[in-house]
């Protein structure tokens, strides 16, 4: 369960800076922002959690634009000028916006 993982890397001292989470079929997908990623997915295997995948992705702090209508689309029409394909995305705590893509060097090239 959600509280079972969260436990988990609790008493391990891993912060989960970011979480999103959606149904797929009978599971669900979580994709949770760390930054001991080795560590998380040891302690999340050895609790019996299926991680499926460790990824980089593009953290953008975003306390400066918070509010700003159009800001959001501005930032996904720079990815896509740049053929950039966004595949996750959501809000992580301390105003952070995480951003899953196919190419995270062109991302950030096209974010610069």
């Amino acid at each position: 369960s959600l509280a079972d993982m969260g436990e988990t890397l609790g008493e391990n001292g891993i912060n989960m800076e970011g979480l999103c989470g959606f149904p797929l079929n009978d599971e669900a997908l979580i994709h949770i922002l760390v930054e001991e990623e080795t560590t998380a997915r040891y302690v999340l295997e050895a609790a019996g959690f299926q991680v499926r995948a460790v990824r980089e992705v593009l953290v953008i702090d975003i306390g400066n634009i918070v509010g700003k209508p159009g800001t959001g689309g501005n930032l996904a029409r720079k990815l896509g000028n740049a053929g950039v394909n966004i595949d996750l995305i959501y809000f992580a705590e301390n105003n952070k916006l995480v951003i899953g893509v196919d190419n995270l060097e062109k991302a950030t090239s096209a974010l610069k």
